[in-house]
């Protein structure tokens, strides 16, 4: 994670703390949140990420084995890996 400073007016800073407070999380974690929601709005009106595209792989395949190749490391809770039979549903 990376350390930023931003600058709000007062007001919104004290909505901000009173929200954060009430909904019983950390200020930064709200603003994470928060920033995090805006870019997922703006990217979904139809501009893509500026990194979308940016690497070539020189595969074919890559639409057919997304879920093998996103999640064939990925261990629930520490447990074995899903064979990749049970992947290709």
């Amino acid at each position: 994670m990376k350390r930023t400073t931003i600058f709000v007016p007062e007001a919104l800073e004290r909505d901000l703390q009173l929200y954060a407070r009430r909904e019983g999380k950390p200020t930064a974690s709200v603003v994470r949140e928060a920033l995090a929601e805006y870019v997922a709005r703006r990217t979904a009106r139809g501009r893509l990420p500026s990194f979308t595209g940016a690497f070539a792989s020189r595969r074919r395949d890559t639409a057919e084995r997304h879920e093998e190749l996103l999640f064939d490391k990925l261990r629930p809770h520490d447990s074995e890996p899903l064979p990749k039979a049970q992947l290709r549903r």
